[in-house]
C-alpha cells in the first residue's frame, strides 16, 4: 500500500496564495486530493460553501470602509465590509471584494443593504450578492458582513471623499459649487480629512434637532443652578447659552475650528467663505457620511498564542 504523499508548507503556501483559505483548510485541501493543486481548489471552494455557514455566528467587527466615485465626480457611495479579524482585513483578495462591493453599490437602485445583498452580483449575475459575499467568506476562512452602504449626489457641484489609515475610516463630502477648480478641491479635501479627524455629527446648525437643544438646554439649566443657586436667572440663561454654543461648536461641522487654521481660531465655516471669496464662487456644504469601521459592534477578545496552539496540535 503507497503512503500518503507528503504534504510540504511551499505548497500550503501556494494554495494560500491562489485561495486566500486558511493554514490549515489548505493543508486539509492537499491532503485529500493527493497534493493535486487544481483539484485543492475545487475542493475548498466546494467544502468552504458550507463552511460559510458554520462561520457566520462569529463577531466580524474588523474590515475595511471604502469609497468610490462617479467619473464625473457628481455622485459617491461608502460602503463599510467586516471581518473578524485585522490580518484578513489587509489581505488583498479581502481588500478586491471590498472595491468590487464599492463599485456595485455606486451604481446600485438599491434602498437598503438587504436589497443590495438580494441583487445580481455584477461580475457573475448567476449570483446574487449575498451568495458571493458566501463564497468569498469560504475562501477567505472568515465570517464577513457587508454591513452598509450609502450615497451621495449633487449635480451642482460634486462629491470629495477621502480614506484613512487605509480604511479605518472613510467619508464622504457634498458639494453644491458654481466653480469646480483645483483651489474648491483642495478645500473639499481639507474638509473631509476633518471630518474624519473631529468625528462631527451635523453639517450645519440647522440639522440638530430642536428636541436635542431642548434636552441639553433643561440639563444645562439644571447644572448652572446647583452651581450658583443664587444668581438671577439672566445669568444662569447665559452660562446655558455659553455651553451650549461650546458644544455646537464641537458637534457642527461649519462651526468646529479649522484644523489647519493658522491663526488657531479660524471656523470651516470661515475657511469655506475665505475660498469663496478668493475664486468669486458660491459654495454650499450639502452634507457628510462618516464610516468608522466597526463602531458600534462588539469586538471578539482572543488570546493569540492559545489559537496557534489549538491550530499546531490539530
Amino acid at each position: 500500500m503507497e503512503g500518503k504523499m507528503a504534504i510540504t508548507a511551499a505548497m500550503v503556501k501556494d494554495l494560500r496564495e491562489l485561495t486566500g483559505a486558511g493554514m490549515m483548510a489548505c493543508k486539509k485541501a492537499l491532503e485529500a486530493v493527493a497534493g493535486d493543486m487544481d483539484k485543492a481548489v475545487e475542493h475548498l471552494r466546494e467544502q468552504g460553501l458550507a463552511g460559510a455557514e458554520k462561520k457566520a455566528g462569529r463577531i466580524a467587527a474588523e474590515g475595511v470602509s471604502f469609497t468610490a466615485l462617479s467619473e464625473d465626480g457628481k455622485t459617491g457611495v461608502v460602503v463599510e465590509v467586516n471581518a473578524e479579524t485585522d490580518f484578513v482585513a489587509k489581505n488583498e483578495k479581502f481588500q478586491s471584494f471590498v472595491r468590487e462591493v464599492a463599485a456595485q453599490a455606486l451604481k446600485t437602485n438599491a434602498s437598503d443593504i438587504d436589497a443590495f445583498l438580494a441583487e445580481k452580483w455584477e461580475l457573475d449575475p448567476e449570483k446574487t450578492v449575498s451568495q458571493q459575499l458566501s463564497a468569498e467568506i469560504s475562501l477567505i476562512g472568515e465570517n464577513m458582513h457587508i454591513r452598509r452602504f450609502q450615497k451621495l449626489h449633487e449635480e451642482n457641484g460634486f462629491v470629495q471623499d477621502y480614506i484613512h489609515a487605509g480604511g479605518r475610516i472613510a467619508v464622504l463630502l457634498q458639494v453644491k459649487s458654481s466653480l469646480v477648480n483645483e483651489t474648491v478641491r483642495e478645500m473639499a479635501r481639507n474638509i473631509a480629512m476633518q471630518i474624519a479627524a473631529l468625528k462631527p455629527k451635523y453639517t450645519s446648525r440647522k440639522e440638530v434637532d430642536q428636541a436635542y437643544l431642548d434636552s441639553e438646554k433643561e440639563i444645562l439649566l439644571a447644572a448652572a443652578k446647583n452651581e450658583k443657586p443664587n444668581a438671577p436667572e439672566k445669568v444662569l440663561l447665559g452660562m446655558v447659552e455659553g455651553r451650549l454654543n461650546k458644544e455646537l461648536k464641537e458637534v457642527c461641522l461649519l462651526d468646529q475650528v479649522y484644523v489647519r487654521a493658522e491663526d488657531g481660531k479660524q471656523t470651516v465655516g470661515q475657511y469655506v467663505e475665505s475660498v469663496k471669496k478668493a475664486e468669486n464662487a458660491e459654495i454650499l456644504l450639502e452634507g457628510f457620511v462618516r464610516y468608522e469601521t466597526g463602531e458600534g459592534l462588539e469586538k471578539k477578545q482572543e488570546n493569540f498564542a492559545e489559537e496557534v496552539a489549538a491550530q499546531m496540535g490539530k
